[in-house]
């Protein structure tokens, strides 16, 4: 399985994981999804990123890591919580659809779920002094039929062999096994 490191590691707590078999894969940023076509936001810094949504209707936000993160720390850090109208999605697709269908002004969610969706640009990432990177994971799950294949996918996955197309996702490797 892949997921961000938060989720896996209750995964590991809870031993629905085969221990040893995690291995941290790649790092991405949150990045701001426009509907394709339209003017691209300036979120270059903190100000334009605030300006940016206050001035949306409606934002998109996954219901996963990154989307608790905006609605329970920056939101409120920025002062905009309850300025803003934020609708969740159960996942970063369903953000960048609602964006495309023009049902939300704008989605933030990981880059590497707006990079390749239909019907939307990328604005840009979140400035630095206020992102959140999230660092993706690969596991074997606890009880699986065929560990060995699962351990041999991620080492291909953690391996130089995967890691252009790991950048061109918009997620920036970390394993670079020979």
């Amino acid at each position: 399985m892949i997921l961000s490191r938060e989720g896996l590691g209750e995964l590991i707590a809870a031993n629905r994981i085969a221990a040893g078999s995690d291995v941290d894969l790649a790092r991405v940023p949150l990045g701001v999804a426009v509907p394709a076509g339209t003017v691209k936001l300036d979120v270059t810094s903190v100000e334009a990123f605030k300006q940016a949504m206050l001035a949306a209707k409606t934002i998109a936000v996954p219901e996963s890591t990154s989307g608790i993160w905006l609605q329970s720390d920056l939101f409120p850090r920025l002062g905009i919580a309850e300025k803003i109208t934020v609708k969740a999605t159960p996942r970063g697709s369903d953000a960048t659809k609602m964006v495309a269908a023009r049902r939300a002004d704008l989605a933030v969610l990981p880059v590497s779920e707006i990079l390749h969706a239909t019907g939307v640009d990328f604005a840009g990432s979140l400035p630095p002094e206020i992102q959140f990177v999230q660092v993706f994971s690969a596991a074997v799950v606890s009880g699986a039929q065929e560990i060995a294949n699962a351990k041999r996918l991620i080492e291909f996955f953690s391996s130089a062999h995967a890691t252009e197309a790991i950048r061109k996702s918009g997620m920036e490797p970390l394993a670079t096994s020979a």
